[in-house]
């Protein structure tokens, strides 16, 4: 007989502390952003728009949350497989790059299983991916 510990869900508190992290990193870098927190359902938890970030800030923010929660991947990692000759096709964008597969989202893992996921839009990709990421190290 065997026994399994299960792992605590992405809280409501998780999500507070994810958001709050992400939105303090960017303000310390002066950039406004959104940020869309899921479980692991692909339930909203948290969002936080920013009516001062770029207009489509809180709708990207959730696409990078639900693309690294669906592929259990950080965004930023997916950027090569998605560009012409990578892994994956995608259609092209008038920005020349999925919106989906921008940097910004990045996976929340408890004890090695997918909990959640964490998209933060409105910088350039790359702030984006640093501020998640710095709401997922708050949360650790």
């Amino acid at each position: 007989m065997s026994t399994t510990t299960a792992v605590a869900p992405l809280t409501t508190e998780d999500a507070e502390v994810l958001v709050t992290a992400a939105r303090r990193a960017a303000e310390a870098a002066g950039v406004r952003v959104s940020v869309t927190v899921l479980d692991a359902g692909g339930h909203l938890l948290a969002f936080r728009r920013d009516d001062q970030a770029v207009l489509i800030s809180g709708e990207t923010s959730t696409r990078k949350a639900y693309t690294a929660l669906q592929l259990n991947s950080a965004t930023a990692d997916l950027v090569e497989a998605v560009q012409p000759g990578g892994l994956f096709h995608t259609l092209p964008t008038a920005l020349d790059r999925p919106l989906l597969f921008i940097a910004g989202g990045v996976p929340v893992h408890r004890e090695g299983r997918l909990i959640g996921a964490v998209g933060v839009g409105g910088g350039a990709p790359d702030q984006d991916h640093g501020f998640a990421g710095a709401g997922v190290a708050a949360l650790a």
